[in-house]
């Protein structure tokens, strides 16, 4: 079988993969919600090695992707305030927004700078007393904690010149969006494993029990994945829908309890507006108000600049499941890696990053 010698463990993926086989007697679709399993199914080939009848789809599991244009915008917005030090993770600096990118408005004379965690912002408001530090909370529960963690240190520390601004979302409400939309037919879910080392996978009980839909919690390893798989095909076959957990090295039904905590002391549920799914009810974490005095939003009175989703990119659809990247008339020609249209071509967890990555195995 392609690309199964290149396996952990080879033996154990070809019994997977023939097991998968032998169950699935009828035409399956699973989506994959995380981003990272996007890349890890494409990297490893295991859409290619799976049965005509079981299809993997591509979710809204990539956070730089479903930040709308409208707050891409606006935290370029931001980058250009007076005396603002912009700091945000590697991937926003391509994604362009409606007129350009962090990156050009860098190069313009805006004070734009990566770090590698949300502490490394607050070490920059200590040694720049003189500037207002904004970080750019981009992500889900994963690094939310993190975040929320940058704010308690700036408060311990006294610091009145560090700010976050969040476009921080819940997982959960994306995936309701996308089932309520009835666009994508989906027999199952394979849930984001890192997402569920901290909310645990009771969180996703909601699904077998309002939607009769299997969820299956996965690894990243190649076996985790096929693994996940077995146990959908599994569930479907018999009629069952329950959470299933495929992770258990790393996720517990209850999740990270104290990170959990960290996380709700300083935010609370708002609405978030997504890209390709829309505003959706009590998605987002808003800064609490007790902690005001290190929101962006509250420190800063933010335009809101004319937004215009990128002409002729699909994302949209992409992260909703309704199409396949290479079906985007823009994947591949002008919309590469080099040249990104879209934040799903420019993120290392976006779906078109990882079919044009692996776009050989990919498209056959």
């Amino acid at each position: 079988m392609r690309f199964v010698d290149e396996f952990e463990n080879p033996v154990l993926a070809r019994k997977l993969i023939a097991e998968i086989a032998g169950m699935a007697t009828k035409p399956m679709s699973f989506m994959e919600f995380c981003g990272g399993h996007t890349h890890a199914i494409m990297q490893f080939g295991i859409r290619q090695l799976l049965p005509e009848y079981v299809r993997l789809m591509s979710g809204p599991g990539c956070p730089v992707c479903v930040t709308s244009q409208k707050d891409i915008d606006r935290a370029i917005a931001l980058s250009q305030f007076p005396g603002v030090l912009l700091t945000t993770f590697g991937d926003m600096m391509r994604v362009p927004g409606t007129t350009y990118t962090l990156q050009e408005a860098s190069a313009a004379g805006s004070d734009v700078r990566i770090v590698y965690s949300p502490m490394d912002a607050v070490r920059l408001a200590q040694e720049h007393s003189d500037r207002d530090v904004v970080f750019l909370g981009v992500g889900f529960e994963t690094t939310a904690p993190g975040i929320a963690a940058s704010i308690l240190q700036a408060a311990r520390l006294g610091l009145k010149n560090y700010f976050v601004f969040s476009m921080h979302k819940y997982t959960p409400p994306a995936m309701r969006g996308i089932l309520d939309g009835g666009e994508v037919h989906l027999d199952g879910i394979i849930g984001p494993g890192h997402v569920a080392t901290i909310t645990g996978s009771n969180a996703w009980k909601f699904l077998p029990l309002e939607y009769h839909m299997p969820v299956v919690v996965s690894g990243f390893e190649s076996v985790d994945i096929l693994l996940t798989v077995r146990m959908l095909v599994e569930q479907v076959m018999t009629g069952k829908a329950e959470v299933a957990n495929a992770y258990g090295r790393s996720v517990f039904p209850e999740g990270n309890v104290v990170a959990q905590r960290i996380m709700d002391q300083v935010f609370q549920m708002a609405d978030a507006d997504w890209r390709g799914l829309g505003v959706l009810p009590m998605s987002g974490m808003a800064i609490r108000p007790e902690y005001s005095a290190f929101d962006a939003e509250v420190r800063f009175e933010i335009p809101d600049v004319p937004s215009r989703e990128p002409p002729g990119c699909r994302c949209g659809e992409v992260l909703r499941g309704v199409i396949e990247p290479p079906e985007c008339p823009l994947f591949g020609k002008i919309c590469t890696p080099d040249t990104p249209r879209g934040p799903c071509m420019v993120s290392d967890e976006g779906a078109c990053s990882a079919y044009y990555l692996y776009q050989t195995e990919a498209l056959g």
